[in-house]
């Protein structure tokens, strides 16, 4: 999975750097390969990275259901002033 992060990554810097490399060429299509690098950026990429973050971790603890109030916690100390 991290390989295919890497050369997706690649994928998404060379459409990017070519766009802006023919953006200061005048070139009409330099819009499009910006375009397309910044959508598999934001499509592709984020969410797979996001996803091998997360992947095998034990997320129940940040639910709300966990949630409870401080009076009610078993750590919880008071102090009396």
């Amino acid at each position: 999975m991290k390989t295919l992060i890497k050369i997706i990554l690649v994928i998404v810097l060379t459409f990017i750097g070519k766009g802006l490399y023919m953006q200061s060429l005048k070139d009409l299509k330099a819009e499009f390969y910006i375009g397309i690098g910044v959508l598999i950026l934001a499509f592709i990429l984020i969410p797979l990275f996001v996803y091998e973050g997360y992947r095998g971790k034990d997320l129940t603890k940040y639910s709300f259901k966990n949630m409870q109030d401080p009076s009610k916690k078993k750590n919880n100390v008071e102090i009396d002033r």
